[in-house]
């Protein structure tokens, strides 16, 4: 299945609504601001702890986009032109994924998502520079 321009955009508007609804920005913007994670080990602690909603959320959200663009219900360059927040979303986890993945048994976790970010051209680079930007923002974010 291809889908159409029209459907594509149609379908990207969508996702963009559902990012729009306030628990799913608190859980955003939790993502982005507070978690921080330097191993696999904070990751289990973030499931296992209070924000596991908002981490489940984030995660769960763009592994479906991904499988949306993987599967041709919307265009892979649309996709990627539409937004990167996916691609911080993995520049987050990529580091401690291959062992979070041991951990929880399940080898294949968020890996539609990695596939789709993986693909664009210089994603390597541009993960890198996403996790320093995000390393330098959390040194000089003020403390609670």
């Amino acid at each position: 299945m291809s889908s159409t321009p029209y459907e594509s955009a149609t379908l990207l508007i969508r996702l963009y609504e559902l990012r729009r609804e306030p628990t799913m920005r608190e859980a955003r913007n939790w993502f982005s601001r507070e978690f921080n994670p330097s191993s696999a080990e904070e990751i289990v602690e973030a499931v296992m702890g209070p924000n596991s909603g908002y981490f489940r959320m984030v995660t769960s959200y763009w592994e479906m986009a991904a499988s949306f663009v993987l599967n041709g219900a919307i265009d892979e360059q649309m996709f990627n032109d539409a937004g990167g927040e996916q691609v911080g979303v993995l520049a987050k986890l990529e580091p401690f994924l291959s062992d979070y993945r041991t951990r929880i048994g399940y080898p294949n976790y968020l890996s539609k998502l990695e596939q789709v970010v993986m693909r664009r051209p210089g994603a390597k680079e541009t993960m890198a520079a996403t996790r320093e930007w995000f390393r330098q923002r959390a040194a000089t974010a003020p403390r609670a």
